[in-house]
Formats: C-alpha cells, sequence, structure tokens
C-alpha cells in the first residue's frame, strides 16, 4: 500500500480553494441597474402595528402609542413612502386568538391613518403562527377569522382588501386553499393579498417554508396578489442569494399566471440567527439578483408590479438611499 502523500494533498487543497475563490470572484450573478427602469411605482412595504393598533397592545408590550398617534409621525411616514414609490401597504395586525379573531384596531386612530394614507392600498396584515394562533383546517377557526376580516373591512370601507400571512405553511396545505376560497367569496370587491412562500432551492431545503410549483399556482388562482417572502435563506455569500434571486424571481413570476407579484426583499437586521445574515440578505444583493432576471426582458412581465421591503420600522436613512439609487424610477422635479 502506498503512502500518503500529505503534502500533496495540501498542495492541491490550496490549488483548489484559489481556483473556487478565483471563479468566485469573477462571477457576477447579479446585475446593478440605476436608471429606474424596473420600478413601476407600485411598491409595498410591511409597516408596523402601532400604527392601527388597540390600545390594550400598547400596553401589553408597554409601548407609547404618542409616536404613532402624532400626526406629524403619519404626514411623515406618508410622505416618504411617497417618495420611494409605495403603493401598497401591509399594516400588521397579527396575530389572531385561537378562536380566529383578528387583532383589535384603535377604531379613531385607523380612520385618520385612512385619511393621511387615502392615495395608497392599505390592507391590514394578518394571519399568525399555525397551529398557534391559526388553524384553518378547522371549519369553526375559519368562520370566526372571516367574519373578524369583514367586520374589519366593512368598519373601514376604505381598506383596498387584506393581506394574509400564516407562518409555517408547507406546500401542500389544502386548508389553506380552502381558507382562500371562503375569504374571496366574503369578499368580493376587495384585494386578497398573500404573503407568498419562495420555491424549493437546495441553499435552503426545509419544506415547510416553501411551495412546489404546482401548489404555488393553486394559491394564486385563489388570491389578487403575492407577496413572496424572497429571504430568510441562511446564505452566507452574497453571490449565491443574488443567484438564489434570479432564480426566484424567474419562477414565481412564471408560476403565478396573471397574479400580480411583489417580489418581498429583506431589509432587517436580524444578527445572530442562523436563517438571515444582513450582510448577505439586504436591499442590495437582492435588488442586483431581480434586476439580473427582468433585465433579461425587453418588456417587463406582465403581473409583475414591483418589490416589497420587508420592513418599515427597521428602514434607515441609508438603506432608503439604496433603494433610491439601485432601484427607484427618479421622480421629475
Amino acid at each position: 500500500m502506498k503512502k500518503i502523500n500529505l503534502k500533496r494533498i495540501i498542495a492541491l487543497f490550496v490549488i483548489f480553494l484559489n481556483l473556487a475563490i478565483s471563479l468566485y470572484t469573477l462571477w457576477t450573478p447579479g446585475t446593478i441597474i440605476t436608471n429606474g427602469k424596473h420600478d413601476k411605482g407600485q411598491n409595498g412595504i410591511w409597516i408596523q402595528h402601532g400604527w392601527l393598533g388597540h390600545h390594550s397592545w400598547f400596553k401589553k408590550y408597554k409601548k407609547a402609542p404618542s409616536k404613532f398617534r402624532d400626526k406629524e409621525n403619519m404626514l411623515s411616514l406618508q410622505r416618504d413612502l411617497q417618495k420611494h414609490n409605495i403603493k401598497y401597504i401591509y399594516p400588521h395586525l397579527c396575530p389572531t386568538d385561537f378562536q380566529g379573531h383578528i387583532s383589535k384596531v384603535d377604531h379613531e386612530q385607523t380612520k385618520n391613518f385612512l385619511k393621511v394614507f387615502n392615495d395608497f392600498k392599505v390592507m391590514p396584515w394578518v394571519g399568525g403562527v399555525l397551529g398557534e394562533h391559526c388553524f384553518p383546517e378547522s371549519k369553526k377557526w375559519r368562520k370566526t377569522f372571516i367574519e373578524s376580516v369583514i367586520i374589519l373591512l366593512e368598519s373601514h370601507p376604505s381598506f383596498s382588501g387584506i393581506h394574509l400571512n400564516i407562518e409555517p405553511l408547507p406546500s401542500g396545505n389544502k386548508s389553506l386553499l380552502v381558507l382562500l376560497d371562503e375569504l374571496k367569496l366574503a369578499m368580493p370587491t376587495k384585494t386578497l393579498s398573500v404573503a407568498a412562500y419562495p420555491p424549493p432551492t437546495l441553499w435552503h431545503p426545509y419544506k415547510e417554508v416553501h411551495w412546489e410549483k404546482e401548489y404555488f399556482k393553486e394559491v394564486s388562482r385563489r388570491v389578487d396578489q403575492l407577496v413572496p417572502m424572497m429571504y430568510d435563506t441562511g446564505i452566507k455569500l452574497p453571490k449565491f442569494y443574488q443567484k438564489l434571486m434570479t432564480d426566484w424571481s424567474h419562477e414565481v413570476l412564471q408560476w403565478s399566471g396573471n397574479t400580480e407579484i411583489l417580489l418581498g426583499i429583506p431589509a432587517y437586521n436580524d444578527y445572530g440567527v442562523h436563517y438571515h445574515d444582513p450582510k448577505v440578505e439586504n436591499i442590495s444583493n437582492a435588488l442586483a439578483g431581480i434586476h439580473s432576471f427582468l433585465n433579461q426582458h425587453s418588456k417587463l412581465p406582465d403581473n409583475y408590479s414591483g418589490i416589497s421591503i420587508y420592513c418599515e420600522w427597521q428602514m434607515t436613512e441609508g438603506k432608503w438611499q439604496t433603494l433610491n439609487d439601485s432601484f427607484l424610477k427618479k421622480r421629475q422635479k
């Protein structure tokens, strides 16, 4: 038996490593676009609970309502969102209780908010954790949930619809499809938007947070708008995330038929968790991947409306500037 030549193995490993680093350095999966050609001016954003929340929420979480109740703060938010071409707003109203009632709103504040944001499409973000707050397999839970949604929409008809977010939600869950059918039947004139899951990927092999092609199609046929959450991948290298965003953009726009799509991008900083690295999953890298796909087309896909930002409460001046430089169509002065 021949002796293992350790020096040779180390030398080969170093050569392979240097080759891999060189290939990664030369690889450009993302595309930088600064002329705003992929911005339709119909982007979305997820915003804080406090903008609509009932006083009981502030009491429970020991938060002061003054920031959210001050009209000048609402106007400041309105100007920020308008300036950055946001059209769809998803104010947090999660979670439901275990019976299916959605979180309470402060009705006076909600009226004031909707007056300030009358030029936007405001859709309360409702739902919660599957098996803890949300039980779509239960006919009784679905009935209570839908009745709760309808009461809110009838109390505040200026809402454009609702934005449903149930997590986690494995591909193939038939109870969700039943819930969507019943919701759409109950609110035929309102928009039914869903925070969707991205396609499966080897980079993140967790079935409970990815939807297979046929299931994605089943959901899209039942709703008016899908907002795929294109983050929490656990990827540690920026270019691999850019490539995944390119692939996901292609897949979700192809799979969704005529249903409106907003591509959900990350702007949050969950440090120290395995599923998200803000140095990788951020506005810049997400947009580079999206641009790479969209730039392959002379005409933007008809069902593509733009991007949606998660989330408003972690946006900074620097992040708004990145969005402005890397995506937004410049407004005429």
